[in-house]
């Protein structure tokens, strides 16, 4: 018989290990960035499987990130999310000035993309754009929390749930304030306006084009996902700002009734004639706040019964030169309109804008007060 000779024993052995180990690594789970990437896409969107919806929550809306601050400046990220997929991804905020303009304009058309085509904020960096990317890719990762921490609730879209009138926080500009008020009914909003807007100078001219524009564009999208009228971007933004929280009232339901009569209990605050019993259906005259306008303050008092406007007077109003010509026109039909539409989602009298956009900031004051 042949003896192996202890070399060959030592290869077979040594080959035999290696075959084993190969054997051991091909059924090990891959871990490699590109198996974790794809069994991430999708998810990042909306979580399917999240603790608190159970298998198959299905998440749509628009989530804005927090604001990451960069050495450059701020970046903030909102997705736009579809049944579990980001469909649009935009950065609300991001460098300005300088080459941090040129670098933003480079580098976030890029990362919006990669973000709809990755579905995670698992995105490539920009090159000659690092701090940017990075604050975007944070900010991005926020927005994707605040959606998987969505999942499994009412669906989140960007058109509230709730009925009624939502007045978005006012949005500070470089040219002014901008704040928001939406119309809700059926889920949808039925009407956008802007309350406050820059005035004065050119600034008048950018709030007349862009806003009528903005307000169609809110109605349409249902969402504060809308784009920015050119030559009116910092309108645009705040506008934007102010109506995504005017929606994130109404989904939380906060904010005025529409006038549909089911307001059961009596107003919180002071009210004439209310008996103070739950449901009761006296009359109650609350006063609104008084509102400053250019040519002089206008408070508003209403009369309400059963949750409805049965009447609406000025108590302060512009007077003196033309101011009294334009009260006098103006008032009466102001007065009627409340009361047919049972809210402060009535349209300002043509040649008094001044006057009625007081009329209807003291009426809404005078509404929240009712809890009409």
């Amino acid at each position: 018989m042949r003896k192996s000779h202890p070399l060959r024993r030592v290869v077979l052995a040594t080959a035999a290990t290696v075959s084993g180990v190969v054997l051991l690594l091909s059924l090990k789970p891959s871990s490699d960035p590109g198996a974790a990437q794809a069994a991430g896409a999708g998810a990042g969107a909306a979580a399917q499987e999240a603790a608190q919806g159970g298998a198959g929550a299905v998440v749509s809306g628009t989530m804005t990130g927090d604001a990451a601050q960069t050495q450059y400046g701020a970046v903030q990220v909102r997705i736009t999310v579809v049944e579990n997929k980001i469909t649009k991804a935009e950065a609300v905020q991001a460098p300005k000035g300088g080459t941090s303009t040129q670098k933003t304009e480079l580098a976030v058309p890029k990362l919006n993309a990669a973000v709809v085509a990755r579905q995670s904020a698992n995105i490539d960096t920009v090159s000659g754009a690092t701090y940017t990317s990075e604050g975007y890719k944070k900010s991005l990762q926020s927005a994707i929390d605040k959606a998987n921490a969505s999942a499994g609730a009412s669906q989140g879209s960007g058109s509230a749930q709730a009925a009624g009138t939502f007045t978005g926080d006012a949005a500070q500009t470089q040219y002014g304030a901008v704040q928001v008020r939406i119309t809700v009914a059926g889920g949808k909003i039925t009407k956008a306006e802007a309350v406050q807007a820059p005035k004065g100078g050119t600034s008048d001219q950018k709030t007349q084009l862009s806003v009528p524009k903005l307000n169609q564009e809110a109605v349409a999208a249902g969402s504060a996902d809308i784009d920015s009228v050119s030559g009116a971007t910092y309108t645009s933004e705040g506008y934007k700002k102010s109506l995504q929280s005017a929606l994130d009232k109404a989904k939380a339901g906060k904010g005025s009734p529409s006038g549909s009569g089911n307001a059961g209990g009596s107003a919180s605050g002071s009210s004439a004639g209310s008996s103070g019993s739950a449901g009761a259906a006296q009359a109650k005259t609350v006063t609104g706040s008084v509102e400053q306008t250019q040519y002089g303050p206008v408070q508003v008092r209403i009369t309400v019964a059963a949750g409805k406007i049965t009447k609406a007077e000025a108590v302060q109003a512009p007077k003196g030169g033309t101011s009294d010509q334009k009260t006098q026109l103006s008032v009466p039909k102001l007065n009627q309109e409340a009361v047919a539409a049972g809210s402060a989602d009535i349209d300002s009298v043509s040649g008094a804008t001044y006057t009625s956009e007081g009329y209807k900031k003291s009426l809404q004051s005078a509404l929240d007060k009712a809890g009409v």
